[in-house]
């Protein structure tokens, strides 16, 4: 792709996205969501970010990761349920990772 198709490509991935934040308001009092269906899309939203939390925790490219990575995940979950501040959680889950890696655990 040459330098122009590029800043084409950059100007309508943002005119749609400015288009789309847009359209919510405008729509707001034209289209009426049943409760279900707002219900349906908020849990849509959970599991599409919990999926990319996955997806990055699990792998390197077309690769699944070694234990250590998702060990520090795992630990910081941990720490984030039990209420943990978010310096601590990241700190925890970078040092379990980090501790796991020294010991030879890929």
């Amino acid at each position: 792709m040459t330098g122009w198709g590029v800043w084409v490509g950059v100007a309508v991935l943002a005119g749609g996205t400015y288009l789309l934040r847009v359209a919510g308001p405008m729509l707001r009092t034209r289209v009426e969501v049943s409760p279900r269906t707002a219900a349906v899309l908020d849990r849509a939203a959970i599991v599409l970010l919990v999926g990319v939390a996955l997806t990055g925790a699990l792998f390197d490219g077309p690769d699944l990761i070694g234990w250590a990575r998702p060990a520090g995940v795992a630990a910081g979950v941990l720490a984030a349920l039990c209420k943990a501040p978010l310096v601590l959680v990241v700190v925890i889950a970078a040092g379990v990772a980090a501790g796991l890696r020294a010991v030879g655990v890929a």
